[in-house]
């Protein structure tokens, strides 16, 4: 407990978090730097980016992987990085194939642990896996590695499935991207209520209903505010130059919970669930 809060205030010592909200800094929980963002947005471009946008760290994964070892090695107190499970693309025209089967793959886990000895990976993910797909030998064996090496799961996944990957291991953490993406925000707070080891990034979510937070999230962001975590997503280079404006946009929300809780969201909790 006395380390957790220790780590929060010199973090929020060395951002320069105020009581204001519009200064509140960031920790990106969703980041891509994928191949076809490495030629139009180097990394002193996208470090500029970032620092307009406050974000001071980011969790970080790539298609291809060398995009994460890439920023990670420019500025490693920057970036957080997870492992990706796309160890066949070699291009983003190649990814869809690999999508549509990289959960039955016998080779993903021999990759997987080979990469793990590199030291530097706080997660596994994002990965893309539904319900109907999920229950594979492969995926039994992913949760397993996750909760040996003590690794959250970043799943871009239906209900279906997350409640599958919690049967196959209750140890496993999981970070539910997007917070489902589709699934109404009571649902997400079912999900939270039953699995006390699952928690969100909100990329990608309309939290705004007109000009105020949406009162059902703002109710589920109250009842579990230790367990949502700002995020961006930048799966497209289009999404790069909008990283300013969407955080600008989440400290308009964000303004509107009580402060604790903003600032929970906004960089407290993703310290708590990747470390510093």
């Amino acid at each position: 407990m006395i380390t957790s809060i220790l780590r929060g205030f010199l973090f929020a010592l060395a951002l320069g978090s105020t009581a204001d909200a519009a200064d509140l800094p960031l920790f990106d929980a969703h980041l891509h730097y994928s191949g076809n963002a490495w030629q139009d947005f180097p990394p002193t471009k996208v470090i500029g980016l970032l620092d307009e946008a406050g974000v001071r760290r980011a969790l970080l994964s790539s298609t291809l992987i060398e995009g994460t070892l890439r920023l990670y090695q420019h500025a490693p107190e920057r970036f957080v990085p997870e492992l990706r499970v796309y160890r066949k693309t070699t291009s983003l025209a190649s990814w869809p194939a690999e999508r549509a089967m990289w959960f039955k793959d016998p080779e993903l886990m021999p990759f997987l642990k080979a990469e793990l000895k590199r030291g530097i990976y706080r997660g596994i993910g994002e990965f893309h896996v539904d319900g109907h797909e999920v229950d594979t030998p492969v995926m039994r064996e992913l949760v397993d590695l996750a909760v040996a090496h003590d690794l959250p799961l970043h799943a871009h996944s239906d209900a279906d499935a997350i409640a599958k990957l919690f049967s196959f291991n209750p140890q496993v953490r999981i970070l539910w991207a997007h917070a489902s993406m589709s699934a109404p925000p009571g649902v997400v707070g079912e999900f939270m209520a039953r699995y006390p080891k699952l928690w969100a990034d909100l990329s990608y979510r309309e939290l705004y209903s007109g000009t105020k937070i949406d009162p059902e999230w703002k109710t589920i962001l109250l009842r579990f505010p230790e367990r949502f975590l700002y995020g961006s997503d930048t799966w497209m280079p289009f999404r790069w130059p909008q990283v300013p404006a969407l955080a600008r946009e989440a400290r308009d929300w964000l303004a509107q919970l009580p402060h604790a809780v903003a600032e929970k969201i906004a960089w407290r909790n993703a310290i708590d669930l990747f470390g510093e």
